[in-house]
């Protein structure tokens, strides 16, 4: 039998276009300070620590574990790092977990972080011809076209993505970790945002962020020794496919769908949508939310956006999607992955504040990347597992 495994300490920095006040070092140790304060633990309590981050180019800093090593608490403990793209945050907080859950550790520290105003990540991730297609800078260049599948394929209204963004960045306003604060910000604003990538809008997409997030996972007799309630982990998975290959479905990718039905195997997950009370998803273009909304299980083929226009995603409809403000609020990408798995944890433990959803008892933490070949999922509750 597995370790139970407890999400007992939370922190996360306020994720910002720049954080020149701080090196890379002073970053990690503020989110991981946190989730110290908030599991009421010091360092010494800490048996292992496993870190991640998007590519290192990001930054232009190569392997800078090496070197963070006394900011976290590491010298003389193990320390991991993974990388899995844009889902690495969530990637890393599933190590951590299943080095307690096998009894490898007692007590992990999992922490993951981008300093994106140190780099020009738009550029970095815009391949040369001929391995992408000319004028398709950024991530978006590459998404813009699955997106136009979906439409194609579901018969979804170009309004659907105007309406994730404006609720995501209303939703932002309720966190005072978001990096996007738009007071003033209307869905008409929305709406005639200048197009970046067809069909895709300026305020339909993520911002470029500098952050960190931080998590303390232990096993059932560290969580008894807990101060607040802790968030169970329920069920977690990781799946990976090809970015390019023959038949491949960029709408609804064969690894998200295999990810989320191990999930919901492990958690006995039987109905998603009425099982589930809130879903932090990783949607750095609006789009995504309706997509993924099938892709999780959440919709049928082709209903998802209808979600999206009927409000069920809300924070006040019956399946909350991204209450935080999601990564349309914030992106610092090595940690966006993991500050949705935190975000999940944080409303089952009640602690989401204003953001929180009433009565949430099972979460979903999710995360992709790549070319949408890498995902990483896990289902945190507020009491523990019975299976």
């Amino acid at each position: 039998m597995s370790e139970p495994v407890a999400v007992v300490g939370i922190g996360q920095t306020r994720h910002v276009a720049a954080r020149q006040d701080v090196s890379i070092a002073g970053l990690v140790r503020e989110a991981a300070v946190r989730a110290l304060e908030d599991a009421e633990l010091t360092w010494a309590d800490i048996d292992a620590v496993v870190i991640g981050k998007a590519p290192d180019f990001f930054e232009g800093v190569m392997m800078p574990e090496l070197y963070l090593a006394d900011a976290l608490g590491a010298v003389g403990k193990p320390m991991l790092r993974v990388h899995t793209a844009g889902s690495v945050g969530g990637s890393t907080a599933l190590v951590a977990a299943n080095l307690v859950a096998a009894r490898v550790h007692g007590t992990v520290l999992t922490v993951a972080f981008e300093k994106q105003s140190e780099s020009n990540a738009m550029w970095g991730l815009s391949l040369p011809v001929p391995f992408q297609a000319p004028l398709t800078a950024g991530a978006g260049g590459f998404f813009a076209p699955h997106v136009r599948a979906y439409m194609r394929r579901t018969g979804a209204p170009d309004h659907i993505g105007s309406l994730v963004a404006f609720k995501d960045r209303r939703n932002a306003l309720k966190n005072p970790y978001a990096h996007l604060h738009e007071q003033d910000l209307t869905l008409e604003k929305v709406r005639a945002a200048p197009m970046l990538w067809d069909p895709i809008r300026y305020s339909e997409t993520c911002p470029s962020s500098d952050g960190a997030c931080a998590m303390v996972l232990t096993g059932k007799r560290g969580a008894a020794r807990a101060p607040h309630r802790p968030a169970w982990v329920h069920g977690g998975a990781m799946r990976s496919e090809p970015t390019i290959f023959a038949g491949k479905d960029y709408v609804s990718p064969q690894a998200g769908r295999d990810c989320a039905a191990d999930v919901y195997h492990q958690a006995g997950v039987v109905d998603p949508r009425r099982q589930i009370d809130v879903v932090e998803m990783y949607v750095p273009f609006s789009w995504y939310e309706p997509m993924w909304l099938e892709n999780l299980g959440f919709a049928d083929e082709g209903e998802g956006w209808k979600l999206v226009e009927a409000g069920v995603t809300a924070m006040d409809g019956d399946l909350p999607v991204n209450p935080s403000g999601g990564v349309l609020s914030s992106n610092p990408i090595g940690a966006s992955g993991m500050i949705r798995f935190a975000e999940a944890a944080l409303q089952v433990r009640g602690r989401a504040g204003e953001h929180q959803i009433d009565g949430a008892r099972l979460a979903l933490g999710h995360a992709y990347g790549g070319g949408a070949q890498f995902f990483a999922m896990w289902l945190v509750g507020s009491e523990p597992s019975d299976r």
